[in-house]
């Protein structure tokens, strides 16, 4: 499988709470709606953990970034499969669906994504 991770930061002038309803129950829908024509396998969200408990965490490591609202992993079958939807007019209409909404909620230039190969190391 191939995954694909998007660190999302929220657009300025959304609070926290508006960005992350938004995402759930707006994009969500819409993720599972064209999942099919992007030939998706899985969609997970995971949101923000906001807990003034683990303001020291970042700061033993040095770690002076503004964090991410949340990460967005998307997975296909193999590079082929998620290359493929390109060449379909439902596969392009669903991303660009998708971009259009992201727009409305993501600050996109400042949201990286990156596709990776997933290697478990522990399970429980």
């Amino acid at each position: 499988m191939i995954k694909l991770a998007f660190c999302l930061r929220r657009l300025p002038q959304l609070t926290p709470k508006a960005f992350r309803d938004y995402w759930h129950d707006v994009h969500g829908p819409l993720v599972r709606e064209v999942a099919d024509a992007l030939q998706m396998r899985r969609y997970v969200q995971s949101h923000a953990l906001v807990d003034p408990r683990f303001a020291g965490i970042g700061a033993t490591r040095g770690i002076d970034a503004t964090p991410f609202d949340g990460i967005a992993e998307l997975w296909w079958d193999d590079v082929d499969t998620m290359l493929a939807v390109g060449e379909t007019r439902e596969g392009r209409e669903a991303s660009r669906r998708l971009v259009a909404d992201e727009r409305n909620f993501i600050d996109v230039v400042n949201s990286p994504l990156f596709f990776v190969n997933e290697r478990e190391i522990v399970t429980r």
